[in-house]
């Protein structure tokens, strides 16, 4: 693979700034942020006075954990513009995510919001290997999702040029990979492997291909699917963090250098790991839930926003700013079987020491009577379609599971191309168990 280390001068200073300097503009910015909140956001006041708090208390970054935090149910609650600090013509963007349940979650960007985010975007490309002048394919999904836009406008920041491509259509993903030869590719990586698929189907090696930088986001994926991938391409694969509630993508990504964790940019968004039972703020490497609060967000910012995803905070590597573990699952996505918890990304990883199988599965959840069953649903591979083969690699896959998460499964071998192949993110979990 290339060697993408940036070179000098391409790093902004904030990137290098030492850690006191990114504490007091974080502080600069957080008093400003909150007193917006307060002055701008009828939401946010009567929710600190309520807590009993007002801007004037935060003389210094740990104050924080004072302030009541932010929940999803916030935003549901307010839909769809009562969490704007500004007035609603101000806005020039709305995005949002499809609820699974109750009203979607709407956010609002001003015109300096959007700059902002396509700054952040323009800088995370930059530190996955992308340069000025690179094609950049865009294969999230566009609209109301923030992935494909987010990417877009950074790609354009930072000089690129951009193929809109969106998802879906995979025959034609890989012709035009083929045809204007990017040298980025942004996607989803349940998406990619789908790529991949399609460059195997039409039997060109897709080690050949100008891919020299995959971002992926939108999901947790594992460092074994980052191998999985690197090996296939030869290509880099580094990771992008974002959620709509707080910007989009660009909130968070690693070093093409060093892929030991995202970076925060923290000079836009200070984060916090609490523990997820009691909110109890946690010191830095302990895993827990990680919290954000928005530091420079006009339209609809965030105070202590609960993202539900867990991981632990680490010191900064490649740049000053404190990285971010790649992420261990939702907490509303972790699954607890017979007393043990279990996230999709560990499935995953059992599943990638499987040479026999592919990349693709579906975990099955079914109660029968009061105990709780898991099946793995999994495909093999092309050469390992035989009855003896299949036996083999479900007993391989089985032990795995038991000897490293502790819980039998059930494994069902499917034939190459059964389970159906996601456009965006993976559906990972279904939940057949009957409601309590």
């Amino acid at each position: 693979m290339e060697d993408l280390a940036p070179r000098p001068g391409d790093l902004e200073p904030i990137e290098t700034a030492s850690r006191d300097e990114i504490a007091a503009l974080q502080l600069s910015r957080l008093k400003w942020s909150l007193r917006h909140c307060y002055e701008n956001a009828p939401f946010y006041r009567k929710r600190f006075d309520d807590a009993g708090v007002h801007p004037d208390d935060l003389k210094s970054l740990a104050d924080l954990a004072r302030f009541p935090f932010t929940t999803k149910a916030d935003l549901r609650d307010n839909y769809p513009f009562g969490m704007c600090a500004v007035p609603r013509e101000k806005l020039v963007r709305v995005h949002g995510s499809s609820g699974t349940t109750g009203k979607p979650i709407v956010v609002g960007y001003t015109a300096q919001d959007i700059s902002t985010w396509a700054d952040l975007v323009a800088r995370s490309i930059r530190a996955s290997g992308g340069r000025t002048g690179d094609i950049v394919h865009v294969a999230y999904g566009y609209g109301l999702f923030t992935g494909g836009l987010g990417a877009h406008y950074g790609a354009e920041r930072l000089g690129c040029t951009v193929v809109p491509m969106s998802g879906g259509m995979t025959e034609r993903q890989v012709t035009l990979i083929a045809d204007f030869k990017p040298r980025v590719i942004m996607v989803t990586p349940s998406y990619m492997l789908s790529i991949l698929d399609e460059f195997r189907r039409q039997r060109i090696d897709p080690r050949d291909s100008s891919l020299a930088v995959g971002i992926f986001g939108a999901e947790p994926w594992t460092n074994a699917m980052r191998a999985e991938i690197e090996g296939a391409f030869d290509m880099h694969a580094v990771d992008i963090y974002g959620m709509s509630e707080i910007m989009g993508p660009g909130v968070a990504n690693e070093c093409v250098e060093t892929k030991d964790g995202m970076h925060i940019w923290e000079d836009h968004f200070y984060p916090e790991v609490i523990n997820p039972e009691t909110g109890e703020v946690l010191p830095e490497g302990e895993m827990g839930e990680l919290v954000f609060t928005t530091l420079t967000k006009e339209g609809m910012p965030m105070v202590r926003y609960r993202t539900r995803d867990l991981t632990r905070l680490l010191p900064g590597t490649a740049r000053s700013m404190r990285r971010m573990e790649k992420i261990a699952g939702r907490s509303d996505d972790m699954m607890i079987l017979r007393g043990v918890n279990v996230f999709p990304t560990q499935i995953e990883e059992q599943i990638l020491k499987c040479r026999a199988l592919a990349p693709h599965f579906q975990i099955e959840l079914t109660r029968s009577g009061p105990m709780d069953s898991m099946t793995v649903h999994v495909e093999c591979t092309p050469d390992a379609t035989a009855p003896d083969a299949r036996k083999a690699v479900a007993a391989e896959l089985s032990h795995h599971i038991k000897s490293v998460i502790g819980l039998s499964a059930r494994i069902d071998v499917h034939d190459p191309d059964h389970i159906a192949r996601s456009e965006g993110k993976a559906l990972r979990v279904i939940d057949n168990r009957p409601k309590r």
